[in-house]
């Protein structure tokens, strides 16, 4: 870390999480974190779901909950970028504090409970930006919801003219029975109703928009296995993995571990790379996989190609590292395919899924 970036996150660290977070937007909105877009290379540039990546990495949904700073993200060297989660009504979201920062860990525990502006002020946004951004769009349900799966397929009828992808979200652990929609019934049913509301609008605005779901990597060999063969059957345009975890194995700060909420940064990496090849295994080779969790560098980013993903999210290890991360991840990758002599990033892909599929987490 440069002198300068180390400088600015000791003063953001003087300040609450979620309010150093606030002052993090307001920076990327009046262009105080100068625009630092990744130098292209044809060899990170892939086709997934029908998208044309410019490169792999991409900042995960739950930074941007509200579609406030997009496309200043996309200046800053992600490939792209998600937004949300967003529920179809505003929401508080959980009693403050509610963000804790785990320094000696460099790991975040949050507990936000999808606090967000609702389908309106983010749609109004989304609608301000260039058609050409690479934008998804998270969605969930508001916690008070009668009817959470209609709250879904509300989210993909709100967004379906400005997303270039959607992420269906049952995996967070913060709103409380979100994660029961990973079970084998309850996620057939919630698959069959998003992807009929997105067939219904590809035909009628004659455009495809695939659908990813994010799940957690708490699940069981069994719970995998289920979310796998629904998956499939119904024919999911990609999977992301994963979320944060209720796992607080092997962490330093024991105060701060108390906490309840998701845990996320380098602690999650291994966990969520041992699920994602798992994953990998039990899709096969096809479908597309974004991999998410303690991507912290260039080589943790490759590590999860090597996993099985396609593409790569990070988002809490930005707290450690500062906004030129990802361009410093993007120009990794590019060395990586200098040092082995890669076509595509895409070569090294399934390359250490046996040993991350083996792994004990």
């Amino acid at each position: 870390m440069n002198p300068l970036t180390n400088l600015a996150r000791r003063g953001l660290f003087l300040f609450d999480p979620e309010a150093a977070h606030g002052l993090s937007i307001k920076a990327l909105k009046t262009g105080l974190v100068p625009s630092c877009p990744a130098k292209a290379d044809k060899r990170l540039s892939q086709t997934v779901a029908g998208i044309e990546f410019p490169n792999p990495i991409g900042m995960a949904a739950g930074y941007d909950k509200n579609a406030e700073v997009p496309e200043a993200l996309l200046k800053v060297g992600f490939g792209f970028t998600e937004i949300g989660t967003v529920t179809p009504k505003p929401q508080s979201g959980n009693d403050k504090p509610r963000i804790f920062r785990l320094v000696e860990d460099e790991a975040v525990i949050n507990r936000l409970g999808f606090n967000n502006e609702g389908h309106g002020a983010a749609l109004a946004r989304l609608k301000a930006c260039s058609r050409n951004a690479l934008i998804g769009v998270n969605i969930g349900a508001n916690k008070d919801s009668a009817d959470r799966i209609a709250d879904y397929v509300n989210g993909i009828h709100a967004f379906y003219s400005v997303a270039r992808y959607f992420t269906a979200n049952v995996s967070s652990p913060n709103t409380p029975g979100l994660r029961d929609l990973q079970a084998r019934e309850s996620l057939a049913a919630l698959l069959s109703a998003v992807l009929s509301a997105r067939d219904e609008e590809a035909r009628s605005s004659n455009r495809y928009v695939p659908v990813f779901l994010k799940i957690a990597p708490d699940l069981t060999e069994e719970g995998m296995d289920d979310i796998a063969a629904e998956v499939l059957a119904h024919n999911l345009d990609g999977l992301i993995v994963s979320n944060t975890t209720l796992s607080r194995e092997g962490l330093k700060d024991q105060t701060q571990a108390k906490e309840a909420g998701g845990l996320s940064g380098k602690p999650l990496f291994e966990k969520s790379t041992a699920v994602l090849a798992r994953m990998r295994k039990r899709v096969g080779p096809n479908l597309p996989i974004i991999g998410v969790g303690g991507v912290g560098s260039a080589e943790t980013a490759a590590e999860k190609i090597r996993a099985g993903a396609d593409l790569v999210q990070l988002y809490s290890c930005m707290v450690y590292e500062g906004p030129a991360l990802p361009g410093r991840i993007v120009r990794g990758l590019s060395d990586l395919c200098d040092r082995e002599r890669l076509n595509s990033i895409r070569d090294i892909r399934d390359s250490r899924i046996d040993y991350w599929a083996g792994r004990k987490v």
